[in-house]
This record gives C-alpha cells, structure tokens and sequence, in this order.
C-alpha cells in the first residue's frame, strides 16, 4: 500500500539556545497532536526523535505536501529568544527545517508502539541523512524541500513543486509564515483576523505579499494529482 512519509531535521539547531530548543521541541509537539486529530480519518503519525529530527507518516499521499508545508510554516513562525549574529540563526530564520516528502508503500503505521515501517519512510530518511552527512563540516543551505519517489514519471511531475515552494517560503517573513500556516489548516482570513487581532486587509497584504496563491495552486495540484500518478 502506497502512503506518504515526511523525515524532516530542523536547521542549525545547535545554534539555538537551550530556551529556543525547548520551546521549539515543544510548540512541535503540540502540532504534531493537533495534526493527530485533524488527520486521524488518513491515519496519521508524527513524533520528534532526538530534539531535532520530525518524523510523520501518513496513509493517505493527498495530504502529504500540505502537511509538510504546515510544518515548515509554523517552525519557521516561532520567535527565538536568542537574536544573535550567529550564522546558523540566520539560516533557522530562513529556511527553519529541512524536509524530504516520500510518497512509496508504507507497509505500517503503528503510534502505540511508536513504529513507521515501509520504503517510504526509508527514503525520505535517506534524503535528510544524505543531505546532512554530505553538508556536516560546513553550512550551505541550497534546498531545503524534497520529493521522493520510486516512480521517476511521478518524481519529475512534482520534484519541481517543491523547488519553487522551496523558493517562495525561503523568502516569507515569520509573521507571513504565520499566516500561511493558518491558511493550510483552513482558516479563512476573517478566522485568522480574529485570531491574531489583526486587521483583514493586513492578513490579505501579508498573505498576498508571500505567495498564497501560488502556494494554494501548487497544493490543490498536489491534492488532486498525486495519487492518480501512483
């Protein structure tokens, strides 16, 4: 049977102080059971192993790549304490996680006993192994977002999505990553003004000014295609 996984690390995370390392494992943990019950209908799973390593498994494909950009958005909202000149701060402001999507059989999804099993989660766990092994003496940050496939037709179809979503939240503001996170849950504007004590028209300009409407194009694509490909 065909699922999704997400294998994801958070960048330069021995960078960030203790304070921020804890606040951010837990703020993960919170969405992570959020997305627990948002998704329990596609069976999924998520779990942070060691601070600073995101795994999810889901049964259903479709809802793979919003799920990954729900992370990667929210991550990349949260405010640290520690505002040094550090390199590695910067790059966590930029890009926050680094994150493989793998749509290939998943042969088990068992939370109770904490078990991701199938070759879906072992290639999206190759391509952030790779990725950091390769990059483990020196700091380049060229992509942040992968896709995985078995399938070379369906790999070529959606690999240059996730390069250009890359691109487009690489550039988005923590405050624009906020709301662009609340858009993938599905709240509306108004919902999210409301949320945030902000005014309608300030939600649309930050909206707007981070590419939502490529961003919803791109994942209404996803949603729609992705399992047909399989």
């Amino acid at each position: 049977m065909n699922g999704a996984t997400i294998s994801a690390d958070i960048i330069s995370y021995t960078s960030l102080s203790e304070y921020d390392k804890r606040n951010i494992e837990n703020n993960i943990k919170d969405l992570l059971i959020e997305l627990t019950e948002k998704y329990k209908r596609d069976g999924f799973f998520g779990r942070i192993v060691q601070g600073d390593y995101i795994e999810c498994a889901v049964k259903s494909s479709r809802n793979a790549l919003r799920i990954a950009l729900i992370l990667k958005t929210f991550i990349k909202s949260l405010e640290l304490k520690n505002t040094s000149n550090k390199k590695g701060i910067k790059y966590f402001k930029e890009h926050a996680i680094r994150l493989a999507v793998a749509v290939a059989p998943l042969t088990t999804i068992d939370p109770s006993n904490g078990i991701i099993d199938g070759e879906a989660i072992y290639m999206s766990g190759r391509a952030i192994k790779d990725y950091s092994t390769s990059n483990k003496n020196k700091i380049i940050i060229k992509n942040t977002m992968f896709f995985c496939s078995q399938n070379e037709y369906i790999y070529e179809q959606f690999d240059t999505i996730f390069s250009l979503l890359d691109t487009i939240i690489s550039r988005c503001s923590a405050k624009q990553c906020r709301i662009i996170y609340l858009k993938l849950l599905g709240l509306n504007e108004n919902e999210i003004s409301e949320k945030l004590k902000k005014n309608q028209s300030t939600i649309n300009q930050h909206s707007t000014a981070a590419g939502w409407h490529s961003i919803y194009k791109s994942v209404k694509y996803f949603e729609k295609n992705i399992e047909y490909a399989i």
